[in-house]
Parts: C-alpha cells; sequence; structure tokens
C-alpha cells in the first residue's frame, strides 16, 4: 500500500509548511521600516537614472543634430 508520505510532492508540501513554522517573521514596525527604506531607494534610484538619461539624450542631440 503506497502511503501518502510516499509522494515527493506531498512530502515537499510537509517539509515546506515545517519551515514556514520556523521562519522568524519581522514584526509590524519592522516591515514597515523595510518597506520605507526600499521606497526611498527606488525612488532615489530611479530619479538618477532620469538625470543620467536626460542628460545622455541631450549630449546625443547636440552631437548629431544637423
Amino acid at each position: 500500500m503506497v502511503r501518502p508520505e510516499d509522494h515527493r510532492w506531498i512530502r515537499f508540501l510537509h517539509e515546506a509548511a515545517e519551515e514556514l513554522r520556523r521562519v522568524s517573521w519581522p514584526t509590524r514596525r519592522e516591515l514597515i521600516t523595510y518597506w520605507a527604506v526600499v521606497i526611498v531607494t527606488v525612488c532615489v534610484v530611479g530619479a538618477f537614472v532620469f538625470g543620467l538619461d536626460v542628460l545622455f539624450s541631450r549630449l546625443v542631440v547636440e552631437l548629431f543634430e544637423p
């Protein structure tokens, strides 16, 4: 007779659930702090890339404009 534990995918799901019980989940305050850091970082890097794009596009237009 085949036991459910013998199926690899069922065993995987059991092991994954067991690992999730051991995870150290962040507190609400930590989560908000991490979220804010990510948002600020994305905005800063986005602004930097936007600035480079504007700079290089103006440079290319000045160099190749007839």
